[in-house]
């Protein structure tokens, strides 16, 4: 089942990380946001696998994908999670700073159900992390019975 108000956080950059969950967290739109460094732990813990194996088995309500990352992109671990039976479901944003339309078309072809670019300005960049926080917390409706590991 999906685990109501929980988010995946998927960003190698560390300044990013703390920004955003600042913001979710004055926000209060999640209860908890998990954050991982890079796509391989992306999908250990989707997965349930390696330091992830023994977690909960509750899957987040959503995933927010950075694209460019080491070991395994954002595109790949998409990819990954539209062939499990069991995830394929679980809703997707890629949050990127590329405006590459290569990019853009690829992650929509792969399963992407959001490509939001991070934007440069500051209280601009609030708003849009505030503006994810609350559609895919509180008003994103899941399939019934859709999502559970």
């Amino acid at each position: 089942m999906i685990h109501a108000q929980q988010m995946l956080l998927v960003e190698d950059n560390q300044n990013d990380v703390e920004l955003m969950l600042s913001i979710l967290a004055e926000s209060h739109f999640a209860n908890e946001v998990v954050v991982v460094r890079d796509g391989a732990e992306a999908l250990d813990y989707l997965f349930r696998r390696g330091k992830f194996a023994t977690r909960d088995e509750h899957t987040p309500a959503v995933v927010l994908l950075d694209m460019k990352m080491p070991k395994v992109n954002g595109l790949e671990v998409l990819k990954q999670i539209r062939a499990d039976q069991r995830l394929r479901w679980l809703p997707v944003v890629m949050l990127t700073s590329s405006r590459v339309e290569r990019d853009i078309l690829e992650s929509y072809e792969c399963g992407a159900n959001a490509y939001v670019v991070k934007p440069v300005d500051f209280e601009e960049y609030v708003e849009t992390v505030k503006d994810i926080g609350k559609f895919w917390s509180v008003h994103n409706e899941p399939p019934p019975g859709k999502g559970s590991n």
